[in-house]
């Protein structure tokens, strides 16, 4: 299936500023900085994760899985039907699982992850018609501020502790 060729609802933008807020709250935990929210119906913020991985030592502490862990808990059901999961960068194949999982029928992000991303690039999760279900997808919103803060994050990775002051 193709990209939704709808335009994207102008709150898309803001509502990626507060994933971009949430990206920055893994400075502290040293993960790679991807933020997600999960908004719901109303255009309300339900759930808001951050990569946490190295933090709490959780392979699954993934920024989207965070949010919908955070959603779920928020509305006290596991269905978020009528909400939308807003991420910096496109989910992988077991962040788009947890959102086909969890019935959100909207993805909106930011950056493409040409190597693991689940959500139209590598592979296309959340549109794969033998599922029970099937999302909306908005990819590129702020794209580039997106892509930038990852960059940044990898180029002072790279540099060592010793180049980062």
């Amino acid at each position: 299936m193709p990209l939704s060729l709808a335009p994207a609802d102008p709150r898309h933008r803001s509502w990626m500023g507060s994933a971009l807020e949430a990206a920055e709250r893994t400075r502290a935990g040293g993960d790679v900085p991807i933020g997600a929210v999960v908004v719901g119906p109303d255009g309300s913020v339900l759930g808001t994760g951050w990569n946490q991985r190295e933090e709490l030592g959780d392979p699954t502490a993934h920024a989207e899985v965070q949010a919908i862990r955070a959603a779920a808990a928020a509305t006290g059901a596991w269905r978020l039907e009528g909400c939308t999961l807003v991420v910096t960068l496109e989910p992988c194949a077991m962040c788009a699982g947890a959102s086909v999982l969890a019935r959100i029928p909207r993805v909106v992000f930011g950056a493409w992850d040409g190597k693991a991303g689940a959500s139209g690039s590598v592979f296309d999760v959340l549109r794969e018609p033998r599922l029970n279900h099937w999302t909306e997808v908005f990819p590129g919103v702020r794209e580039e501020e997106c892509a930038h803060l990852l960059r940044e994050f990898f180029v002072t990775r790279r540099a060592g502790p010793a180049n980062t002051a």
